[in-house]
């Protein structure tokens, strides 16, 4: 057993203050900014409990959020994280005392929450790069609209081939 959790330390990086964590819940990702001493600060839904995991997903059906400092290990829960700064290379990450200090003066306010908009992706994203991101969002949005088009298409499709039929009767 302790070989396996010396992999996994080798595989898993000790997350740095500043970092962006990426928790994999069954079907979303749920971030959280790194602020040290085992603590991440993350959005979450007024009556979400630490190691809530999957049942976070309450948080899309509801329109506020609280900022909260927690331990990492207890938001993670049974759930996979990684470290994930996977915006380095097309934004510069604000100072790092300027990432935790404003992380800070958060923890406890209430937010505005928003699943298209404002989510917590959205928030760390905010806090490490100053720009309010969610790829997941914008993923959903690719696959919502390739969707539809293939349905348009098809349901045209289907359209022409009545009326071919109905020319030839």
């Amino acid at each position: 057993m302790p070989s396996l959790i010396v992999l996994f330390l080798v595989l898993q990086p000790e997350p740095k203050p500043g970092d962006l964590i990426e928790i994999f819940r069954p079907i979303y990702s749920h971030w959280a900014i790194y602020v040290g001493d085992g603590y991440v600060i993350h959005l979450a839904p007024p009556s979400e409990i630490p190691g809530a995991g999957a049942a976070s997903i309450m948080s899309a059906l509801t329109d506020k959020a609280i900022v909260k400092k927690e331990l990492l290990r207890d938001v993670a829960g049974k759930d996979k994280y990684q470290v994930n700064n996977k915006h380095d290379k097309e934004y510069t990450p604000l100072p790092l005392n300027k990432i935790i200090q404003r992380a800070e003066e958060l923890v406890g306010q209430e937010v505005l929450y928003r699943l298209t908009s404002e989510n917590c992706e959205h928030f760390v994203n905010e806090l490490r790069y100053g720009v309010p991101r969610s790829d997941q969002v914008r993923d959903a949005v690719k696959v919502a609209t390739v969707t539809g088009v293939g349905l348009a298409a098809l349901g045209l499709i289907g359209v022409m081939l009545s009326r071919n039929k109905k020319q030839k009767q």
